[in-house]
Parts: C-alpha cells; sequence; structure tokens
C-alpha cells in the first residue's frame, strides 16, 4: 500500500506541478497569473473524452486536437481578460480571469452535462509489479510524463533562440522590445503554453477520475498553493514542490483517510510559508528605489 500510495502521490504532484508551472510561465513573463488555469485542465479533460469516446478519435488525434484548442483558450485569456487590463496599469486581471473560468465551468456544465464520465483507456487495463504491489501502467506514466514535460521547458529556455526570447523578456521587457522582439506575442505564447501544459495533466488524469466540469476548480486551487509553496519565478521549486504536495497528500490519506486530507496539506502549507515566505525554493529578491 505504501509503494501504491507513494506512485500515486508522485503522479497526483507532477500534474499539480505542470498546472504550477503554467502559473509560473505566466508570471516570469507578464506578472500575471492566469486563475482560470483549472478551467483549462477541464477543458482538456472533457475535450479529450469528447473526441475520444463520443466522437470516436483516435486517442492520440483527440489529443493533439484537445491541446490545440487548450491553446487558444490560453491566447483567448491572454487578449480579453489580462492585456486590456494590465496594459493599463490596473490589477482587475485579477478578477477577470477567475470570472473568465467561472463562465467556461458553467458552459461546459450545461453543454456536457453534470454527470461524471469515466474516461476509459487501454492503460487503465494494463498493470504492473513495482516492489510487490500492482500498479496501473496509467499511474507509472503519468509522473514520467510530467517530468519529461519539465525537463523539456528546461533544456527549451536554456539551449534554444526561442529560450533566450523568453529570458530577455523575463530580464527586461522594455530593453527586448527595443531589440526588436514582440513582447506582446512573447506574453501570448506564454498563455498558450500554460493552458497547454494544464491541458495535458486533464488529459492524463482524466482516465483515473471521473470527468466532470468541475474536475479544474480543486486541482486549480492546489496547483496554485503549489506554485506560491515552491517559490513562484523558480521553474525547479515549483516543480518540487508539486511533487512534495503530491506526496504529503497521498501520504496523509494512506494513514488518516482522505477526510483529512485537505486539513493536513493546507496546514502544511501554511506553516511552510510562515517559515519561508518567499517559497520554499524561493528567494528574496531586492529592488533599488
Amino acid at each position: 500500500m505504501l509503494t501504491a500510495a507513494i506512485i500515486s502521490g508522485l503522479g497526483l504532484g507532477s500534474m499539480y506541478a505542470l498546472l504550477a508551472l503554467g502559473f509560473h510561465i505566466t508570471y516570469v513573463v507578464s506578472r500575471t497569473v492566469n486563475f482560470a488555469q483549472g478551467s483549462a485542465m477541464m477543458i482538456g479533460a472533457v475535450l479529450g473524452y469528447s473526441l475520444c469516446v463520443t466522437a470516436g478519435l483516435p486517442w492520440w488525434l483527440a489529443a493533439v486536437l484537445s491541446l490545440a484548442l487548450c491553446a487558444l483558450y490560453g491566447l483567448a485569456i491572454d487578449l480579453f481578460l489580462v492585456r486590456p487590463f494590465h496594459s493599463r496599469g490596473s490589477e482587475a486581471w485579477l478578477m477577470a480571469t477567475v470570472a473568465g473560468g467561472i463562465l467556461v465551468d458553467n458552459l461546459v456544465l450545461f453543454s456536457f452535462g453534470k454527470e461524471p464520465r469515466q474516461f476509459d483507456v487501454a492503460l487503465l487495463h494494463q498493470h504492473l509489479q513495482v516492489l510487490g504491489s500492482n500498479v496501473q501502467a496509467l499511474q507509472l506514466l503519468i509522473p514520467l510524463a510530467g517530468a519529461g514535460i519539465a525537463l523539456a521547458l528546461y533544456l527549451v529556455r536554456r539551449y534554444t533562440r526561442l529560450g533566450k526570447v523568453l529570458e530577455a523578456t523575463v530580464q527586461n521587457p522594455r530593453a527586448a522590445q527595443l531589440m526588436g522582439i514582440r513582447v506582446n506575442r512573447v506574453v501570448a505564447c506564454a498563455f498558450a503554453v500554460s493552458t497547454v501544459f494544464a491541458g495535458i495533466a486533464g488529459l492524463l488524469i482524466a482516465p483515473l477520475y471521473n470527468v466532470h466540469a468541475d474536475m479544474g476548480t480543486l486541482f486549480g486551487l492546489k496547483a496554485f498553493a503549489v506554485a506560491i509553496l515552491g517559490g513562484i519565478a523558480s521553474a525547479n521549486g515549483v516543480f518540487l514542490a508539486g511533487l512534495l504536495f503530491g506526496l504529503a497528500e497521498a501520504l496523509i490519506t494512506l494513514q488518516f483517510g482522505s477526510a483529512f486530507t485537505q486539513i493536513f496539506t493546507f496546514g502544511l502549507v501554511i506553516i511552510a510559508l510562515a517559515l519561508r515566505p518567499n517559497g520554499l525554493f524561493g528567494k528574496q529578491t531586492l529592488v533599488k528605489v
């Protein structure tokens, strides 16, 4: 049971980390976050289910189309809910993204229905023996996929031209614009990538949980807690915090039951932030005035 709990915790943690990396990307590029990130995860799961199960498309094609639509959703959030307010120096984008997420959740509720649905895939029926414990193949794939995506993000930022453009925008947007970098496009790309990450998390986690219109709400809240806990400006810290959060959830559930999971995990988050206000892996920054 301990082995299964650890594997399950790593899988959940990597999904929290993917969602939290979306918060990280938009924050470092534009100093804004997308509080509709949870709804992007739900959209990925619902679209994957609808295209694969309802429309009968192959799983890989349904996944590609779902992620493409998630990217468009991220672009729409930047264009209509963030940029009009942020460009005027207003903080109203905070409420706009929250309202946008609620609006999308309810639109999906009316169109998709409120009944949870099981997203059945072949990997659910394949099991492997790990340290004497019977584990679903999908539960092993999820943390590997999460780690692979995080590694790909690191490599892109470190070794590609796109990564250099992104770093220039992060360090000094005005100087980057003077050098010919289209900052608005970089910010739009960051929002698209953030919602694609959320969509991937939704597609991976959907077969293990029922697909429904409200599934992204709690995931989004936990992911934001993970982003703050890891130090939202640190990609490595955010990913590690996601794994720690998922492991803590799984071990607390194993030891005390699911009724105490949220109480203890968020209690630990509060304690950790009280001791480390900048996050477990965040660094205090000095601002010259």
